[in-house]
């Protein structure tokens, strides 16, 4: 069972990179964590560009995939895993390259399929029961119905009016 929460939050899309925030939340009242450890297998970490707050490492196990790393945090920084309260998380942020031939937000994809912390197995939903998210900014498209109906409605309205 996991002693702690792990949050992935896909935080920022770019055109060339995605950001994603890993916070730990320790809510153990009885419990520090030092030297703490944290694995996570995701299918883009051979694109792993920048860990801001924590040390990484990339375990590969089969030398062709690159998918889990082990993340710790940085002495006397964030490396002390306080217990419940204030001061009961630490957190870093990550940044992915993104690799036009794999990347994508659909089906859970942006998630990670497995957790460890220190060791214990940390539950993680099955990647079909994560939110779909959009693979681009926003584009509202102008239908041809749209476009019909704005042309003819002031016609419409000319014609009653007469």
């Amino acid at each position: 069972m996991c002693p702690v929460r792990v949050h992935w939050h896909v935080k920022v899309n770019y055109k060339e990179y995605w950001r994603v925030k890993v916070t730990i939340t320790n809510f153990n009242y009885n419990m520090n964590y030092s030297q703490w450890n944290l694995v996570i297998q995701h299918p883009n970490f051979d694109n792993l560009t920048q860990s801001f707050s924590f040390n990484y490492n990339f375990l590969t196990p089969y030398a062709s995939i690159n998918d889990t790393a082990m993340m710790w945090g940085l002495k006397f920084y964030n490396d002390l895993l306080m217990q419940a309260g204030p001061s009961g998380n630490v957190q870093s942020e990550l940044l992915f390259r993104k690799d036009a031939s794999t990347f994508t937000f659909e089906k859970g994809w942006a998630f990670p399929r497995r957790i460890y912390f220190n060791g214990d197995n940390c539950v993680m939903p099955p990647p079909d029961a994560y939110p779909w998210l959009p693979n681009g900014g926003f584009q509202q498209g102008l239908s041809r119905a749209s476009l019909v109906v704005s042309l003819l409605l002031p016609l419409v309205l000319l014609y009653r009016q007469y």
